[in-house]
């Protein structure tokens, strides 16, 4: 059964930084393009970050040179490096891959919740 678990939100200041951890099924992981996604309340959820097999990354604008994301395949696990955070990253991130989107006919996990505020 495929489960995606997303950890390390939440709360913090503006201008700080957080560290979100997603852990994907074993097994042909590695050969999977995975990416994060956020979805803030009211809106319609995003494709924040992308970071293919052989490790090559692209960014939305809006998070472009705050983010990075990375991937260790031998712990099934992708990472969002998130800093010099603002108000507006405030939503719920979610990793996935396109691949295990289609396979699963659409799972998600549940998670982690990252909220920017004073």
């Amino acid at each position: 059964q495929v489960q995606l678990v997303e950890s390390g939100g939440g709360l913090v200041q503006p201008g700080g930084s957080l560290r979100l951890s997603c852990a994907a099924p074993a097994g042909d992981f590695a050969i999977f393009d995975m990416n994060w996604y956020r979805r803030a309340p009211g809106k319609q959820r995003e494709l924040v970050a992308t970071i293919t097999s052989g490790g090559a990354a692209n960014y939305a604008a809006s998070v472009k040179g705050r983010f990075t994301i990375s991937r260790d395949n031998a712990k099934n696990t992708v990472y969002l490096q998130m800093n010099s955070l603002k108000p507006e990253d405030t939503a719920v991130y979610y990793c996935n891959s396109p691949t295990l989107i289609v396979r699963t006919g659409g799972y998600w996990g549940r998670g982690t919740q990252v909220t920017v505020s004073a």
